[in-house]
């Protein structure tokens, strides 16, 4: 199917050459051939039925948590965060509704809604800089807890554009991964969850998330270009204390450094292209791996290719 004929099958918004520097929080990256920005779930899953089963498809909230290689991405990038917005509460009969969000919602939201709801439960999310949907599909946590602690049931699109409500026991959960016990026939993206929290006192809750933001704000990098934390924790350890230990912080390539303030932040300085990032992940990993007999595993996505020159 054309690109005139998806136009007119779609409501949301279709674009050519994205530059996927303005989608990612490290600000770098090439372009996306393709990028869909839908309207609301029902149009993303028309969309997605719409396109060739070959075509390559890759789903982005806020970037946050993403690598896109200086070559760009071949295929369709699909932007949840405009168009997969809803978040609202659904009755259970008993005190703690429902919190129903799509995958598009900030995970900070998701906190702030729970609470001004009188939920509680869901606070750390507020740590979390991306969308719920990328939380559900690394489950991401911080301050002790992850986002599949709280979830109760998920809603998936399948590549062939089916919707499907899946419980949490179909997955199997651990540190940063999430995977069906079954694999499926077809791809599945997490659209929306169902998060299921316990009443309790809201004003506590809100005083909850201003510690753990104060805490993040002292500890963190914000005030430049990241990708939260770059290497999952090995069992027993800390990466920035391994990164440390080897006196990496604020080693640079290019315009990329890893952060003064937090050993497992790489900072872009300014002007930094994601091969410089790529360079400088590889390298503090060849570092630690050679002087703490560690092999640090990414928790950021790479994608993309590399540029042909």
């Amino acid at each position: 199917m054309d690109m005139a004929e998806l136009r007119h099958l779609s409501t949301g918004e279709l674009r050519t050459g994205e530059p996927m520097r303005k989608h990612t929080s490290w600000r770098a990256g090439g372009i996306a051939a393709r990028a869909y920005f839908p309207a609301d779930l029902d149009d993303l899953a028309a969309f997605v039925r719409t396109l060739d089963p070959a075509e390559p498809v890759c789903f982005v909230g806020l970037g946050s948590n993403l690598l896109v290689r200086d070559g760009g991405m071949d295929g369709t990038v699909v932007f949840t965060h405009g168009g997969l917005k809803s978040i609202e509460l659904e009755s259970t009969g008993d005190d703690a509704p429902l919190v129903y969000a799509q995958a598009g919602v900030a995970s900070p939201k998701v906190a702030r809604f729970a609470c001004t709801h009188g939920l509680r439960g869901a606070e750390f999310l507020a740590g979390i800089p991306g969308t719920l949907g990328g939380a559900l599909a690394m489950n991401a946590g911080c301050y002790g807890s992850e986002t599949w602690d709280v979830v109760q049931d998920v809603i998936t699109l399948s590549r062939d554009g089916v919707l499907r409500t899946r419980v949490r026991d179909e997955y199997e959960v651990g540190y940063r991964h999430v995977a069906l016990r079954t694999p499926a026939v077809y791809e599945e993206f997490f659209v929306a969850a169902r998060l299921r929290l316990r009443a309790g006192d809201g004003e506590e809750g809100r005083r909850l998330i201003r510690r753990l933001l104060e805490t993040r704000i002292a500890s963190q990098p914000l005030d430049q270009p990241n990708a939260g934390s770059v290497f999952r924790n090995p069992p027993g350890d800390h990466a920035a204390r391994l990164i440390e230990s080897c006196g990496l912080k604020g080693y640079t390539i290019g315009g990329a450094q890893v952060s003064r303030k937090h050993a497992n932040f790489i900072v872009n300085l300014g002007g930094a292209s994601a091969k410089d990032i790529e360079r400088l992940i590889g390298h503090v990993q060849a570092e630690v791996a050679a002087r703490c007999g560690v092999r640090l595993e990414r928790e950021v996505r790479i994608v993309g290719r590399e540029p042909t020159r």
